[in-house]
């Protein structure tokens, strides 16, 4: 399905996240994008406020385009302090 976005230049220009920390109510997701820089606290960048479903959807859209990503250009390693849970480290 292709969506057409309407973006004001403000928002084409993004936010840099370097962190990004995900909570939950019964009801909603909240990920709280941040960058994060040595001896400083994490400032958030962005905040998205969405439902359990949706937060779902971008899950599986976003696996399918790591996938992708993957498939062209090669497996992405995570750091040793930020493996997965259940990864060797």
């Amino acid at each position: 399905m292709r969506v057409k976005l309407e973006l004001d230049k403000d928002m084409a220009m993004g936010r840099y996240a370097n962190l990004a920390l995900v909570a939950h109510t019964a009801t909603e997701f909240i990920i709280d994008f941040a960058l994060a820089y040595p001896q400083q606290s994490p400032r958030v960048t962005a905040r998205v406020i969405t439902s359990p479903q949706h937060a779902k959807a971008f899950l599986k859209s976003l696996e399918d385009n790591l996938r992708r990503f993957e498939a062209k250009h090669g497996k992405i390693e995570l750091p040793k302090a930020q493996a997965e849970p259940g990864e060797k480290n």
